[in-house]
């Protein structure tokens, strides 16, 4: 286990500022991330761009994974063997962690000439996720794993595989019943938009901006914190309840390596999204009231800030955890990348930014988030900072 950090020193401080800074009469637009929050269906060439992003950050953590499912099985070798897989969006990557992991414990089995157990797969998101195309693409997993069951000689395993909607910020399965939980790109999605954006007199505060930046005021971030502090320790009890004794989790999400609450790895995007939004102002497609009123329940914690959630939740015990730098201009075109990325970024703000805003304006938004993007590639690389943890339960 890595040597423990100390806390940030911008933690501190905001926590000891939430109390008296935080307003809780905030009267915005409500937005119910829960029903509207989606990745866009289908598997267009928007859809498309996301998964191919997530990807990369999946296989910098796919080792992580599968030998953290292994240690699991081989210490407790059950006859049936439970994997959930939270946030799992609906593109092709939405089965390629329970494959990986079936995959894994299946070539451990032949080694050790044991039968491989039976593996119940959990694939969970929220309620608007587009189900249907994961189970379409069931006759081609099912294959995938037949073939590598014969050429590995660990015979072919039986999985049963279910689609589990609802919020990951509350149970999902029984009392002890899951063996493995992986989570990759969703924790950085709150509940909800926080509390605390507005002032005294119910006017936004963050004002063209979306998202935490480098002019928002000090109560911006300690809204943020909070909102995430009270998500993550519900995540973690809920799973404490259905966690196995001696089960794991490894959870993947955005973060910042900085120790104050800008990184811009972490604002980079969302600031060419507000300007994007800047210009759609001047030139009368959109309302200002509308963007200074619309912020993203998002929040990137630094690793400072996990450990402290899963100190006080007090259930689990953090094994490892690292941040990774993810280039999201590896191809070397800044035009193909810059399109990737903004494409990506639509296909999960869409359904928001639609409630919002209305869908006629989505066009023109991301055509200059596109140009500004890509402009930004062309200038220099543009990273993203993932933090990878593995918690054990106790």
């Amino acid at each position: 286990m890595p040597r423990q950090r100390p806390r940030d020193r911008d933690f501190e401080f905001l926590e000891a500022m939430a109390s008296s800074l935080l307003h809780c009469s905030d009267k915005l637009p409500f937005m119910n991330v829960e029903t509207v929050l989606h990745m866009k269906e289908g598997l267009g060439e928007t859809t498309m761009a996301w998964p191919f992003l997530q990807r990369r950050g999946m296989d910098t953590l796919k080792s992580l994974i599968t030998n953290s499912a292994a240690d699991v099985y081989l210490s407790q070798m059950p006859e049936r063997f439970a994997v959930a897989d939270l946030g799992c969006s609906s593109g092709p990557n939405a089965l390629c962690l329970a494959e990986d992991i079936i995959g894994s414990i299946g070539r451990i089995c032949c080694r050790s000439s044991r039968p491989p157990p039976e593996f119940s797969v959990l694939l969970n998101d929220l309620p608007t996720n587009d189900f249907n195309t994961i189970f379409f693409s069931l006759p081609e997993f099912t294959d995938r794993l037949k073939a590598a069951a014969k050429s590995d000689e660990w015979g072919r395993p039986m999985v049963f595989l279910s689609g589990v909607p609802g919020s990951f910020y509350g149970r999902l399965f029984p009392a002890k019943s899951v063996h493995f939980v992986c989570s990759c790109s969703s924790l950085h999605w709150l509940s909800q938009v926080p509390s605390g954006l507005l002032d005294e007199m119910n006017r936004p505060i963050n004002k063209g901006k979306m998202y935490i930046s480098s002019t928002s005021p000090l109560a911006v971030p300690v809204a943020y914190l909070r909102q995430f502090q009270r998500d993550f320790s519900l995540f973690l009890k809920s799973r404490a309840a259905e966690v196995f004794s001696g089960g794991r989790m490894v959870l993947a999400m955005l973060g910042r390596q900085a120790d104050g609450y800008i990184d811009r790895r972490t604002t980079f995007l969302w600031e060419l999204l507000s300007e994007s939004f800047a210009s759609l102002v001047a030139q009368g497609l959109v309302e200002e009231d509308k963007v200074d009123a619309y912020n993203v329940p998002f929040y990137a914690p630094s690793i400072g800030e996990i450990e402290e959630e899963v100190r006080r939740e007090g259930s689990f015990r953090m094994d490892y955890v690292q941040t990774y730098e993810i280039n999201l201009s590896s191809s070397g075109d800044a035009r193909r990348d810059g399109r990737t990325v903004s494409m990506a970024i639509r296909a999960i703000q869409e359904s928001m930014l639609s409630h919002h805003f209305g869908p006629e304006i989505v066009d023109a938004l991301f055509a200059k988030y596109t140009e500004l993007v890509t402009a930004s590639m062309e200038r220099e690389e543009v990273k993203s900072v993932q933090i990878g943890v593995v918690l054990t339960r106790l």
